[in-house]
């Protein structure tokens, strides 16, 4: 091959290479804000996580203490035994609530993986952040929600009517 044609395909090339077009930049800005938007949700979840898991934690410390106390002490009469057997059911329904929150917030940081957190799973629309907030590991949007509470408080009534 001659120096003339290495030149000239050369500058074929370069008239043949996309240029970088005033398209692509907007496309580029709209793939770092779904991220900035993930990473804001992924650090909110994992914040809320670490609260309920504190909770958890205080819990679980609160109740041993209970147990080492109530060894320390006499027998209990029957008032304070009671008493003590409705705190420990409260405290055991407490800690049951926080680790299905729990649960579901590490479900919620799953779907935040695969794409699918804060998109309604009845609707496919977008869940408002105020809403995320408030609920992380909510699966529906307001009016969903709304609709499917309705629906279930009128399943509870027909029920209690038959």
């Amino acid at each position: 091959m001659t120096t003339k044609s290495k030149t000239q395909q050369a500058a074929k090339a370069k008239t043949k290479s996309p240029r970088p077009s005033k398209a692509a930049k907007p496309a580029q800005t709209k793939a770092t804000t779904p991220s900035i938007r993930t990473d804001a949700l992924r650090r909110m979840l994992l914040e809320r996580r670490q609260e309920v898991m504190k909770e958890i934690d205080e819990l679980i410390g609160h109740r041993l203490s209970d147990d080492a106390q109530q060894l320390v002490d006499s027998v209990p009469d029957v008032g304070d035994q009671a008493l003590l057997d409705s705190q420990r059911g409260r405290d055991i329904s407490i800690l049951e609530m926080r680790n299905r929150m729990r649960q579901s917030i590490d479900e919620a940081l799953v779907r935040l993986d695969e794409g699918n957190y804060g998109i309604c799973s009845d609707c496919g629309v977008e869940i408002s952040e105020k809403r995320l907030k408030a609920v992380p590991f909510a699966r529906r949007c307001v009016a969903c929600q709304s609709k499917e509470e309705l629906l279930e408080k009128i399943e509870q009534e027909e029920e209690q009517t038959s």
